[in-house]
Protein backbone atom coordinates (compact mmCIF):
# COMPACT_ATOMS: atom_id res chain seq x y z
CA UNK A 1 0.00 0.00 0.00
CA UNK A 2 1.32 3.39 -0.95
CA UNK A 3 1.76 6.09 1.65
CA UNK A 4 1.47 8.95 -0.84
CA UNK A 5 -0.34 12.00 0.48
CA UNK A 6 -3.87 12.65 -0.74
CA UNK A 7 -4.49 16.32 -1.41
CA UNK A 8 -7.92 17.60 -0.52
CA UNK A 9 -9.79 20.67 0.56
CA UNK A 10 -10.78 21.33 4.17
CA UNK A 11 -14.42 20.73 3.14
CA UNK A 12 -13.49 17.36 1.66
CA UNK A 13 -11.57 16.40 4.79
CA UNK A 14 -14.47 17.43 7.03
CA UNK A 15 -16.90 15.40 4.92
CA UNK A 16 -14.72 12.29 5.28
CA UNK A 17 -14.57 12.80 9.06
CA UNK A 18 -18.37 13.17 9.17
CA UNK A 19 -18.91 10.03 7.08
CA UNK A 20 -16.47 8.05 9.22
CA UNK A 21 -18.29 9.13 12.40
CA UNK A 22 -21.65 8.07 10.89
CA UNK A 23 -20.30 4.65 9.89
CA UNK A 24 -18.70 4.06 13.30
CA UNK A 25 -21.76 5.08 15.30
CA UNK A 26 -25.15 5.11 13.59
CA UNK A 27 -24.42 2.51 10.90
CA UNK A 28 -22.71 0.07 13.30
CA UNK A 29 -25.67 0.37 15.69
CA UNK A 30 -28.15 -0.25 12.87
CA UNK A 31 -26.27 -3.35 11.70
CA UNK A 32 -26.00 -4.63 15.27
CA UNK A 33 -29.76 -4.30 15.71
CA UNK A 34 -30.36 -6.19 12.45
CA UNK A 35 -28.05 -8.98 13.60
CA UNK A 36 -29.80 -9.12 16.98
CA UNK A 37 -33.21 -9.51 15.32
CA UNK A 38 -31.86 -12.25 13.06
CA UNK A 39 -30.38 -14.11 16.04
CA UNK A 40 -33.70 -13.91 17.88
CA UNK A 41 -35.42 -15.54 14.89
CA UNK A 42 -33.55 -18.80 15.47
CA UNK A 43 -31.47 -21.08 13.23
CA UNK A 44 -28.62 -18.95 11.84
CA UNK A 45 -27.52 -21.57 9.30
CA UNK A 46 -30.54 -20.79 7.13
CA UNK A 47 -31.09 -17.15 8.04
CA UNK A 48 -30.91 -14.84 5.04
CA UNK A 49 -31.41 -11.87 7.37
CA UNK A 50 -28.35 -12.87 9.42
CA UNK A 51 -26.25 -13.42 6.28
CA UNK A 52 -27.32 -9.99 4.98
CA UNK A 53 -26.45 -8.33 8.29
CA UNK A 54 -23.01 -10.00 8.29
CA UNK A 55 -22.40 -8.80 4.72
CA UNK A 56 -23.43 -5.25 5.69
CA UNK A 57 -21.12 -5.43 8.69
CA UNK A 58 -18.21 -6.56 6.53
CA UNK A 59 -18.82 -3.81 3.96
CA UNK A 60 -19.17 -1.16 6.67
CA UNK A 61 -15.92 -2.19 8.38
CA UNK A 62 -14.09 -2.19 5.03
CA UNK A 63 -15.38 1.33 4.29
CA UNK A 64 -14.32 2.48 7.78
CA UNK A 65 -10.80 1.15 7.18
CA UNK A 66 -10.66 2.83 3.77
CA UNK A 67 -11.73 6.21 5.20
CA UNK A 68 -9.26 5.94 8.08
CA UNK A 69 -6.42 5.28 5.60
CA UNK A 70 -7.51 8.27 3.49
CA UNK A 71 -7.62 10.56 6.52
CA UNK A 72 -4.18 9.38 7.66
CA UNK A 73 -2.75 10.31 4.24
CA UNK A 74 -4.72 13.55 3.85
CA UNK A 75 -2.88 16.74 3.07
CA UNK A 76 -5.17 19.75 3.30
CA UNK A 77 -4.28 22.34 0.70
CA UNK A 78 -5.01 25.93 1.54
CA UNK A 79 -6.18 28.64 -0.86
CA UNK A 80 -3.64 29.82 -3.45
CA UNK A 81 -2.28 33.06 -1.96
CA UNK A 82 -1.32 34.37 -5.41
CA UNK A 83 -4.95 34.58 -6.54
CA UNK A 84 -4.54 31.83 -9.08
CA UNK A 85 -6.79 28.78 -9.35
CA UNK A 86 -5.86 26.05 -6.90
CA UNK A 87 -7.45 23.35 -4.82
CA UNK A 88 -10.78 24.60 -3.49
CA UNK A 89 -11.14 27.33 -6.12
CA UNK A 90 -14.41 27.87 -7.93
CA UNK A 91 -13.53 28.78 -11.48
CA UNK A 92 -15.92 30.25 -14.03
CA UNK A 93 -14.83 29.88 -17.65
CA UNK A 94 -16.20 30.54 -21.12
CA UNK A 95 -15.56 28.09 -23.95
CA UNK A 96 -14.90 28.99 -27.60
CA UNK A 97 -18.65 28.84 -28.37
CA UNK A 98 -19.42 31.41 -25.67
CA UNK A 99 -20.94 28.94 -23.18
CA UNK A 100 -20.04 29.42 -19.51
CA UNK A 101 -18.95 26.55 -17.30
CA UNK A 102 -18.39 26.43 -13.56
CA UNK A 103 -15.77 24.15 -12.00
CA UNK A 104 -14.55 23.62 -8.47
CA UNK A 105 -11.03 22.21 -8.22
CA UNK A 106 -10.95 19.42 -5.65
CA UNK A 107 -8.79 16.47 -4.66
CA UNK A 108 -9.19 13.12 -6.39
CA UNK A 109 -11.38 11.66 -3.63
CA UNK A 110 -13.80 14.62 -3.72
CA UNK A 111 -14.70 14.52 -7.42
CA UNK A 112 -18.38 14.89 -8.31
CA UNK A 113 -18.65 15.74 -11.99
CA UNK A 114 -22.41 16.28 -11.80
CA UNK A 115 -21.80 19.08 -9.29
CA UNK A 116 -18.91 20.56 -11.28
CA UNK A 117 -16.27 19.29 -8.84
CA UNK A 118 -13.30 18.23 -10.94
CA UNK A 119 -9.96 16.82 -9.87
CA UNK A 120 -6.95 19.07 -9.80
CA UNK A 121 -5.22 16.14 -11.55
CA UNK A 122 -7.71 16.06 -14.46
CA UNK A 123 -6.75 17.65 -17.80
CA UNK A 124 -8.98 20.68 -17.14
CA UNK A 125 -7.81 20.91 -13.52
CA UNK A 126 -4.17 20.87 -14.56
CA UNK A 127 -4.78 23.51 -17.24
CA UNK A 128 -6.53 25.83 -14.77
CA UNK A 129 -3.98 25.40 -11.95
CA UNK A 130 -2.34 28.69 -11.03
CA UNK A 131 -4.22 30.65 -13.70
CA UNK A 132 -6.10 33.89 -13.05
CA UNK A 133 -9.15 35.67 -14.44
CA UNK A 134 -8.56 37.00 -17.94
CA UNK A 135 -6.16 34.22 -18.96
CA UNK A 136 -6.90 31.71 -21.70
CA UNK A 137 -6.05 28.01 -21.52
CA UNK A 138 -6.09 25.19 -24.01
CA UNK A 139 -6.96 21.76 -22.69
CA UNK A 140 -6.20 18.48 -24.43
CA UNK A 141 -9.27 16.26 -24.07
CA UNK A 142 -9.90 12.74 -25.39
CA UNK A 143 -11.95 14.16 -28.30
CA UNK A 144 -9.57 16.97 -29.17
CA UNK A 145 -8.63 20.27 -27.60
CA UNK A 146 -10.82 22.89 -25.98
CA UNK A 147 -10.04 26.52 -25.28
CA UNK A 148 -11.37 28.35 -22.23
CA UNK A 149 -11.18 31.94 -21.08
CA UNK A 150 -11.08 32.22 -17.30
CA UNK A 151 -13.75 34.67 -16.16
CA UNK A 152 -13.28 34.40 -12.40
CA UNK A 153 -11.45 32.51 -9.67
CA UNK A 154 -13.16 32.52 -6.28
CA UNK A 155 -12.46 30.84 -2.94
CA UNK A 156 -15.83 31.02 -1.15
Amino acid sequence: MTKDRITMTQRGYDKLVETLHFLKTTKREEISENMGRAIEDGDLRESAAYDEARMQQSENEARISELERQLERALIIEEDATGGAGLGAKVRVRDAKGKEHHFELVGTYEVDVLKGKISDASPIGKALAGRRAGEKVTVQLPKGSAEFEILSVDYQ
